[in-house]
C-alpha cells in the first residue's frame, strides 16, 4: 500500500504499548531505495543546525522500519 509523504505530517506516533512519542514534523528519505528511512519529531533544519546532530537525531526520530500501522495515528513497534 502506498501513502503520500504529505499524509504523514502531523500524525501522532504511538507505540504498540500506547505510549505517545510525538508528532511527525519531517522525514528522512533514502533516495537509493526510494523509501522513508526515519520519521522526525522535529524539523530536519533544526537538527542540521545543531552541534549534536547525531544525538538529537536518535532522540527525535523513529526508524520507519518500526512502523506497524498508519491510520489516524502511526503505530510503531518496539526498538
Amino acid at each position: 500500500m502506498a501513502i503520500l509523504l504529505s499524509e504523514l505530517y502531523g500524525k501522532e506516533i504511538i507505540t504498540n504499548e500506547g505510549k505517545r512519542i510525538g508528532l511527525v514534523e519531517d522525514a528522512i528519505l533514502d533516495f537509493e531505495t526510494g523509501t522513508v528511512a526515519n520519521l522526525l519529531m522535529v524539523k530536519a533544519e533544526n537538527l542540521v543546525r545543531s552541534d549534536h546532530t547525531a544525538m538529537l537525531l536518535a532522540k527525535n526520530s523513529v526508524k520507519y522500519t518500526r512502523v506497524k500501522n498508519i491510520a489516524e495515528s502511526i503505530i510503531v513497534g518496539s526498538k
